[in-house]
């Protein structure tokens, strides 16, 4: 059925025979490279206690659809992001799916790992 239109999807295969992976890596060594710093919760991670200001889009909402949350990164996730607003004390939880950009008010600690 799918003739040569669409090539099937290949993964990634461990050759037991010398517990070696397809593209050289060994076996237990994947998990000893360091996490790789240039996903966005990582960067943000990075910036904790910094001010930033977030802005966030809801496509489905009525009310507002976009809005700006303004404090400091207290925590980064893989699906989200909690800001403090120290001015009014309010937390904020805001799921990365929604966080359209950060802006920050200094220079951003980034650090990236290329793997070669």
């Amino acid at each position: 059925m799918n003739g040569n239109y669409y090539q099937n999807p290949t993964f990634p295969t461990i050759d037991n025979s010398n517990d070696n992976y397809e593209d050289g890596y060994k076996a237990g060594q994947l998990q000893d490279l360091p996490m790789q710093q240039s996903y966005i919760e990582n960067i943000l991670r990075h910036n904790k206690g910094k001010k930033v200001r977030a802005y966030v889009s809801f496509p489905d909402a009525n009310e507002w659809k976009d809005k700006i949350f303004e404090g400091t990164i207290e925590q980064a996730g893989r699906d989200h992001l909690i800001i403090r607003d120290p001015s009014n004390g309010h937390w904020y939880l805001i799921l990365m799916i929604y966080l359209d950009y950060v802006e920050f008010e200094e220079k951003i600690e980034y650090t990236e790992i290329n793997f070669i």
